[in-house]
């Protein structure tokens, strides 16, 4: 079973998250985008996106990126697979980008087994201990969409703990 085991808030400079575009219609059999992070592996994307030059300010990792408008989600909704670089990083030809000002974003810590999918499915879960923390005000852009990101960080992503956990980071942009 998943649980929370870390809260807080992060500053993030201002960024630019290179990588691929999904929507709704790209949706696997089983609802999600897990057979598009095989295609990235298979196709060697994240090793093209590293050879742009790794970010030292913030802790980084390959990023499941959201963002979408409530009101709206299956019109608005977009699922990014990337990264996170510093602003004005040139985009690698195949890829797109999107420009994000520099943000406090509010950050869950899921344990759990990533097997199971549990670790990927506590959304609501995140934004309540988000609340309870005193993080209330997610931001939106000129669109309605609110900014979600899952974020796979080595090692606490990538080492399996002696139950065969690991650690996927949740985190949602704030409001100034």
């Amino acid at each position: 079973m998943a649980e929370i085991i870390r809260v807080y808030k992060e500053h993030l400079p201002e960024l630019r998250l290179i990588g691929k575009c999904y929507t709704s219609a790209d949706r696997g059999g089983d609802g999600g985008y897990g057979h598009l992070w095989g295609e990235w592996f298979q196709n060697g994307w994240f090793e093209i996106l590293e050879g742009q030059g790794e970010i030292k300010e913030i802790d980084n990792g390959y990023l499941g990126f959201m963002r979408c408008n409530g009101n709206d989600v299956e019109n608005s909704f977009e699922y990014w697979i990337g990264m996170f670089f510093s602003p004005r990083t040139p985009v690698p030809e195949g890829f797109q980008s999107i420009d994000l000002a520099e943000s406090d974003v509010g950050l869950c810590w899921i344990k759990g087994s990533d097997s199971d999918g549990s670790i990927y499915r506590m959304n609501d879960e995140c934004i309540a201990k988000l609340e309870e923390n005193g993080m209330r005000d997610f931001k939106s852009d000129e669109n309605n969409r609110e900014y979600i990101f899952e974020r796979y960080n080595c090692p606490r992503f990538t080492e399996k703990d002696e139950q065969g956990n690991v650690i996927l980071d949740y985190g949602i942009y704030l409001s100034e």
